[in-house]
């Protein structure tokens, strides 16, 4: 019977304690140093990120900001009353014992702060989508190239032990030439359609409403906005933003992409219908050109809330010898060489069908498939170990960068070359047209 080769990857967590002093020393840190680092944006990602962070060895949580007072007041709960905590962002940046900030804010504060931390002399760890509009990319990457911080962006693929195989077996030729790759991330739940809970105490009062809107227009308290703003553009990135960044940051660590050249979305609100201005499937085609270490491909992302069977999130890379398939592991299938394809010949006369026969046959002897002879599985399977987080990876990763000042992978660069292509998915989707890129230079072509 078929069977599948299984095999499970060999991971290392990197921290900031197991650095080599010496490598911590030329940062102008002693390796014993812990790295004091604090919040913005406490809400779900903010308080996760925290939460992983703070596992990380030599690190220290020193301060939260949040709009929101009865995270303020979590935050303490959690971590002592001695925990600096503010709802102005501005007294984190202003403190000398912070070394690092986690941004986890709405979307739209994310490359104002991010500056604004750079400026201030903190590196900063920043949740995807980098940017909320695509002209906020390049002043992102500047300021980092001109503060000379860490800067890197939050989309844990880019340090799994999972997409680091897959990439390894792409640039090996596992699967050939790359011709088609489809990717997705279904949702089938109130929370996965970010119908999150609203705290009774939501007012005025225990929320900063206008340091919440910043540049965002202005309009009267409303405490979904505050607490669901996903659903809004005037806020949030929408689906794309949420997941395709994701799924375009994967991509492009796997492929070693720049991104696509041209972009087309459609979708609609199917069914969330609950005030939200943004849809809730999407689905979107891309054309990317042949680049040094992929030929020219096609790729097609679909993000749905509406999938009665539930979450479910992948990748299928189709190439000419083979295919991979990502989920919570790798998987590589490659058909076996082909025996006999057959021939067709039926329209000719005769003569000419007896003459191309006599070839096939000679290119294809007849033989008698045997229980020997029968084909197994050409299917291969990695898996990571039981409790395994790239999360944690991730953030490792930053800690090792701010001891040791080396670049990361999910750099300003990197950020915005995954963030690009989602934000201008929202843009095809509401102007109805397509977008075309220029992935190199990183911005909007002719």
């Amino acid at each position: 019977m078929p069977t599948t080769r299984r095999h499970f990857l060999k991971t290392t967590a990197v921290t900031a304690s197991a650095l080599p002093a010496a490598a911590a020393q030329q940062a102008g840190r002693s390796p014993n140093d812990r790295i004091q680092f604090a919040t913005i944006g406490w809400g779900i990602m903010g308080s996760e990120d925290t939460r992983t962070a703070a596992s990380v060895p030599g690190t220290k949580l020193v301060g939260v900001c949040d709009i929101y007072q009865g995270r303020l007041v979590r935050a303490q709960e959690i971590y002592g009353k001695d925990l600096f905590v503010t709802r102005d962002y501005r007294e984190v940046l202003a403190r000398k014992d912070v070394d690092a900030v986690l941004i986890a804010t709405p979307d739209h504060w994310h490359a104002r702060i991010a500056i604004e931390a750079m400026e201030a002399g903190k590196d900063v760890y920043i949740q995807k989508p980098m940017v909320q509009r695509v002209e906020e990319g390049m002043k992102v990457i500047e300021a980092a190239r001109r503060t000379s911080r860490i800067v890197e962006v939050g989309s844990q693929r880019v340090s799994s032990a999972v997409y680091a195989k897959a990439r390894e077996l792409y640039l090996d030729g596992a699967i050939g030439e790359l011709n088609m790759v489809e990717a997705w991330w279904d949702r089938n739940s109130a929370l996965g359609a970010w119908q999150y809970p609203i705290p009774p105490d939501a007012s005025p009062e225990t929320v900063d409403w206008d340091r919440f809107l910043g540049h965002a227009p202005k309009r009267p308290f409303d405490p979904v906005r505050v607490f669901r703003w996903r659903n809004y553009q005037d806020y949030g990135t929408g689906v794309a933003g949420d997941l395709f960044v994701h799924l375009f940051s994967g991509l492009h660590f796997v492929l070693d992409s720049l991104g696509p050249v041209r972009i087309f979305a459609a979708g609609g609100l199917r069914y969330w219908k609950d005030g939200r201005d943004v849809p809730d499937v999407m689905v979107g085609l891309f054309d990317y050109e042949k680049q040094k270490s992929h030929p020219a491909f096609n790729l097609a992302l679909r993000v749905n809330f509406v999938n009665g069977a539930g979450e479910n999130s992948g990748f299928r890379f189709t190439g000419s010898d083979g295919v991979l398939l990502i989920d919570r592991g790798v998987t590589l299938i490659r058909v076996p060489p082909e025996r006999d394809p057959g021939t067709s010949a039926g329209s000719f006369d005769s003569e000419t069908q007896r003459k191309i026969l006599a070839e096939h046959r000679k290119k294809y002897p007849p033989r008698e498939e045997t229980v020997e002879t029968m084909d197994g599985s050409r299917e291969e399977r990695w898996l990571p170990p039981r409790g395994y987080s790239d999360q944690y990876e991730h953030v490792a990763n930053f800690f090792q960068a701010v001891r040791t000042r080396q670049p990361v992978t999910e750099d300003a660069v990197f950020g915005f070359r995954a963030a690009a292509p989602a934000v201008l998915s929202n843009t095809s989707y509401f102007e109805g047209r397509t977008v075309r890129w220029d992935p190199e230079k990183m911005q909007l072509a002719s």
